[in-house]
């Protein structure tokens, strides 16, 4: 195989949880690009309904399932309609998440059980359901999105259960790796830095100092920019990878 062909997507079916905007949008196009298709599971359909026509514009095939990835009973169904529909699924990526700012004696019971829940639950039910599927097929290849926040504690925001979560994320990520390989299913994570997303306002003038000035790099990523190592990792380019966390912040976790 030539070296850029191993990079295709060409008849692979992807998903992208999360995918309604930033990274998890971005992502999904990046998939459809490299000849993927592409099926996102999102809460609402109906709000990437101009997703799927950018997607289908690569000239690949483009679904939208609902499901809430916090409720594996939703998962499951996900996982049949997105069979059902596309026939396979090859890629997996886990990208749906959420963060509370705040100082752990100020973060509520709720709070902290929403963000482990989306974060570490959802990853979970996810990569079970997909990743049953992926054993008894013989192939299979999961992307969970981490964070240089399993690695670091941000500043000068704070977020304990954010860092613990994506924590988890990486060692789940691992876990499974080990646990699957004999199946065929590589399990490997990206660990992005600041990514200028409505999440992420890395431009407000309380966060840049430490976010962006504070970097080698000076500047926070593109969600676009996360495509191409996205598609390294979902593709043949990386066939001898797995149980890895692959950091992607310009820098920022050197210091």
């Amino acid at each position: 195989m030539a070296v850029l062909d191993s990079f295709s997507l060409q008849g692979k079916v992807s998903v992208v949880t999360g995918a309604a905007r930033g990274i998890g949008r971005a992502l999904a196009l990046a998939l459809a690009e490299a000849g993927s298709d592409v099926a996102v599971l999102v809460r609402n359909p109906a709000a990437v309904k101009d997703l799927l026509s950018e997607i289908e514009q690569h000239g690949v095939r483009a679904a939208a399932v609902s499901a809430d990835v916090t409720h594996p009973a939703q998962v499951e169904s996900a996982v049949a309609e997105i069979y059902q529909q596309l026939g396979t699924v090859d890629v997996l990526i886990n990208n749906a998440g959420t963060c509370v700012h705040r100082p752990a004696l100020e973060v509520s019971a709720e709070e902290w059980n929403t963000v482990m829940d989306v974060n570490v639950n959802g990853v979970w039910h996810c990569a079970q359901a997909f990743g049953r599927r992926m054993v008894q097929q013989g192939h299979g290849n999961i992307i969970n999105i981490g964070s240089i926040s399993a690695l670091i504690v941000n500043r000068p925001q704070w977020q304990p259960g954010y860092n613990a979560s994506k924590a988890a994320v990486h060692q789940l990520t691992k876990s499974l790796a080990a646990e699957w390989a004999p199946h065929g299913v590589r399990v490997n994570a990206l660990a992005p830095g600041y990514v200028k997303t409505e999440m992420a306002p890395a431009d407000d003038p309380k966060f840049k100092p430490y976010w962006i000035d504070d970097a080698p790099m000076q500047r926070a990523a593109a969600p676009e920019e996360l495509g191409p190592t996205v598609v390294y990792l979902a593709s043949d380019a990386s066939s001898f990878m797995t149980g890895s966390v692959l950091v992607f912040d310009g820098g920022y976790t050197i210091y």
